[in-house]
């Protein structure tokens, strides 16, 4: 009988692994690496496994984003800070969320402590444009570096990036501040 027991109880785990290979592999496509591997930044380094296609601040995400002919969604935030950890780990973690940016933004991730410059001067453009000036910073930039729209928490809700993709609107109900030069 303890064969037996054995013999049926390998059968079956067997069964299990072979029936939950095809969820792994695809969580495993999911789990892309991202653009931030090999940064030093503790912010940047917590965000490597995040399922949002991150690129560290430089010229070729933006020239991807022109490449694409998509806004980029730009997030600054810091180690110590809450609410950059809950909107990390809410939003960004959220896989439909992940897919919907990766879709229709290029994302640029910034560490509040590592580009102190980049940082006064984001904020200081959303304060001019009356938005939210604080962290976490959430800007929407066009592909050119023009801010069209920033906030703080952006919630893990398709509909609250929706409307910051329609690069029609962007245009037409934006006003764009230049915000990059010398990328």
């Amino acid at each position: 009988m303890g064969r037996e027991f054995v013999g049926k109880t390998v059968r079956s785990i067997s069964l299990l692994v072979l029936a939950l290979a095809p969820m792994v592999v695809s969580g495993q496509e999911r789990a892309k690496p991202n653009h931030l591997g090999g940064q030093t930044s503790p912010y940047l380094k917590r965000a490597v496994s995040q399922p949002v296609n991150w690129y560290p601040w430089s010229a070729e995400a933006f020239k991807r984003a022109i490449e694409l002919d998509r806004p980029i969604l730009l997030d600054v935030g810091a180690v110590w800070c809450p609410w950059c950890s809950l909107m990390d780990r809410d939003t960004y973690t959220n896989f439909a969320t992940a897919e919907y940016i990766n879709q229709h933004f290029v994302s640029i991730k910034v560490d509040f402590d590592a580009a102190p410059d980049l940082v006064a001067q984001l904020q200081r453009a959303q304060a001019i444009l009356n938005l939210p000036a604080g962290l976490p910073l959430t800007s929407f930039i066009t592909p050119d570096g023009k801010l069209y729209f920033g906030g703080g928490y952006l919630p893990a809700e398709e509909e609250a990036l929706k409307r910051y993709a329609d690069k029609s609107k962007i245009n037409e109900e934006s006003f764009q501040l230049e915000v990059v030069r010398g990328r």
